[in-house]
């Protein structure tokens, strides 16, 4: 079973998330949208699949999201199932939170790796 196929996104805490995010539109270019988050498309088609994306994005420096890790960041990697995969990881005696999060954005489960970072694991929606 393939687990991991892509990065999703990559998640940060900033001291002030709004101009963080107007620095990087400025300076490299990314294009915002609403949130402050930037969208980063796999391919040159302007309606790409949603599969095809990866977020960047910066986080209230505050924010409990990443938690229980405390770490400033977080990564989040593409599955084709999440089910399956999480199932394998509990299987390792992996860190697998309980919580799956069912969204338009698609399916949402969150492990922790040995050093304490909390890894988002994103099952994207079917076209």
């Amino acid at each position: 079973m393939k687990r991991v196929v892509g990065i999703g996104g990559v998640f940060f805490k900033a001291r002030d998330p709004a101009a963080l995010a107007e620095w990087y539109r400025r300076h490299l270019g990314l294009e915002l949208v609403e949130g402050g988050s930037c969208i980063l498309r796999q391919q040159d088609d302007p309606d790409p699949d949603p599969e095809g994306y990866s977020v960047f994005a910066p986080f209230a420096e505050d924010t409990g999201y990443f938690a229980p890790s405390k770490k400033p960041f977080m990564v989040n990697f593409r599955v084709l199932d999440l089910d399956a995969v999480l199932a394998a990881l509990r299987s390792e005696d992996i860190p697998v939170d309980e919580k799956i999060e069912d969204s338009e954005f698609g399916r949402f489960g969150w492990i922790m790796d040995p050093e304490g970072n909390r890894i988002e694991l994103w099952q994207p929606p079917r076209g």
